[in-house]
C-alpha cells in the first residue's frame, strides 16, 4: 500500500506542508518534540495544518495516565520562538543556560555547567539562539528576561567584569566565539524582553530561585 504523499509539520524547524518525506525529515530530524503527520492529498494536508495537531494525533500519555499539555503562553507572546535563560550557583559560580521552544515547551539546547556568571549565560544563550536561527533560515524571535544580556548582544560585546583566568578560560572561549559571530553575521530576529511581571517566569527558567 503506498504511503502518504504530503506531510504536515506543526512543530519543527519550519512548520508547514511538504510534498515529500525528505523535505519533512529536514524539518523534524533532531528536533525534540517535533509533531508531524502524513496525508494522502495536499488538500487534506493544508486543511490539517490550519487546525491543532491534537485533531489528528493522539496526545502522549505519561506514566501517571495524564495527558501531556504544554503550559499556556500569553496571547501576545509568539509561540513560534525560543525562550532562553541562564542559572548560576554563586556569582561567579557554576553557570548553565538553555532554550525552550514555546510551541511545545521542550528544551532545544543546553550548555554547561561551567564557571561563569548569570549575565554571561544570558548573553551566550541569546547568541546561541540567533546562530541556530541563522543556520536554519528562521526568522523567529528570541525571548530573554535579561535587559543586560539584550543590551550586550546589541552592542556585540559581553561587558562582563569577570576576570579571565585559567579557571574561567572555558567560558571566555565561548564568549570570544559569540562576539566573533555577532561581528561577522547579521540577523533580523527580534530580541524581545520577557515581561516577567505580566507573563510569569520565562519558560526556560531553571526554577532555582
Amino acid at each position: 500500500m503506498p504511503g502518504p504523499k504530503f506531510y504536515v509539520v506543526w512543530i519543527g524547524l519550519a512548520p508547514g506542508v511538504y510534498d515529500t518525506w525528505d523535505e519533512c525529515k529536514q524539518q523534524v530530524e533532531g528536533w525534540k518534540g517535533a509533531v508531524y503527520k502524513g496525508f494522502e492529498t495536499r488538500q487534506e494536508a493544508e486543511r490539517a495544518f490550519q487546525l491543532p495537531p491534537e485533531n489528528f494525533i493522539e496526545k502522549k500519555v505519561s506514566q501517571c495516565g495524564c495527558k501531556k499539555e504544554p503550559k499556556p503562553v500569553p496571547a501576545e507572546v509568539c509561540r513560534q520562538a525560543l525562550a532562553v535563560d541562564a542559572a548560576c550557583s554563586g556569582n561567579p559560580g557554576q553557570m548553565e543556560y538553555r532554550a525552550v521552544y514555546l510551541g511545545d515547551m521542550e528544551e532545544k539546547f543546553h550548555f554547561g555547567p561551567v564557571l561563569g556568571t548569570n549575565n554571561i549565560g544570558e548573553f551566550l544563550a541569546i547568541v546561541h539562539a540567533l546562530a541556530l536561527y541563522r543556520s536554519r533560515g528562521l526568522d523567529w524571535p528570541v525571548y530573554s528576561d535579561s535587559r543586560n544580556a539584550i543590551a550586550w548582544v546589541r552592542q556585540k560585546q559581553c561587558r562582563t567584569k569577570l576576570e579571565r583566568t585559567p579557571e574561567t578560560e572555558t567560558v571566555f572561549q565561548r564568549i570570544d566565539s559569540a562576539e566573533r559571530w555577532l561581528r561577522e553575521n547579521t540577523y533580523r530576529n527580534p530580541i524581545i524582553k520577557w515581561e516577567t511581571d505580566k507573563w510569569g517566569e520565562i519558560p526556560a527558567d531553571f526554577g532555582r530561585k
